[in-house]
């Protein structure tokens, strides 16, 4: 049987614009049971393990931005972090699909899922044969977000008759942390692009050329974003 798994996660809310929470993304990765990934998680494991943080949960966000629970780490082990994570990312064999909208080009929550509803339902038929060839398509998805699980069911079971869904712990899944690590990344491009960089960011980084060329480059070979 085939079978492809959507990891999903969001960066942002539902809640009224502001300032410090513009933006609203849904990221998900795509794999194919076929490609296997077992060598490329073992990888991050042992990498993970040899900086003190063996079966560890990544959280890109708080990585970058200092916050619990590495609060009290360095600099340079949480450079490593992420740095391990983007070794792990650039070699796994996935799809990558980045969903976004400016907050403040909406009304409220429902106009807000209607637009991400609408971009995401272009995407699936644009890309029916791909999603069709699999015997079953599985929505992996930590409920995190009401409007998000209601917006996947709708979307996902009007286009597609071959569709599962299941709900998760993120740290079972390092595929579920790609997606986050994914929207993390694309709310940087999105703040970059604008010169929204806040200062913990700019400082984990050093630079916009270095996020652009380490990160960026990397998000853009491998994910599409609407």
């Amino acid at each position: 049987m085939q079978e492809l798994s959507i990891f999903v996660d969001e960066s942002g809310d539902f809640g009224d614009y502001a300032e410090h929470s513009s933006y609203y993304i849904i990221s998900m990765v795509m794999h194919n049971q076929e490609n296997d990934l077992s060598a490329e998680i073992e990888s991050l494991e042992n990498h993970l393990a040899e900086i003190g943080y063996p079966n560890h949960c990544l959280h890109a966000g708080p990585i970058i931005r200092n916050e619990n629970p590495y609060r009290h780490e360095g600099l340079e082990n949480r450079q490593k972090l992420l740095k391990g994570f983007m070794a792990f990312f650039r070699k796994i064999d996935v799809r990558c699909l980045l969903v976004s909208i400016e907050k403040k080009y909406v009304e409220d929550a429902v106009e807000a899922v209607g637009k991400l509803a609408k971009k995401l339902s272009l995407f699936i038929r644009e890309n029916y044969g791909f999603f069709q060839s699999f015997d079953v398509v599985k929505i992996y998805y930590d409920n995190g977000q009401v409007e998000v699980s209601k917006l996947l069911s709708s979307v996902f079971h009007t286009l597609l008759e071959n569709v599962e869904f299941r709900k998760i712990r993120p740290q079972d899944y390092r595929l579920f942390q790609a997606a986050d690590f994914i929207a993390t990344l694309k709310l940087l491009q999105i703040k970059l692009d604008k010169n929204e960089l806040s200062n913990a960011e700019e400082y984990f980084f050093g630079s916009p050329k270095i996020i652009r060329k380490k990160y960026l480059k990397v998000l853009e070979d491998k994910a599409k974003s609407i």
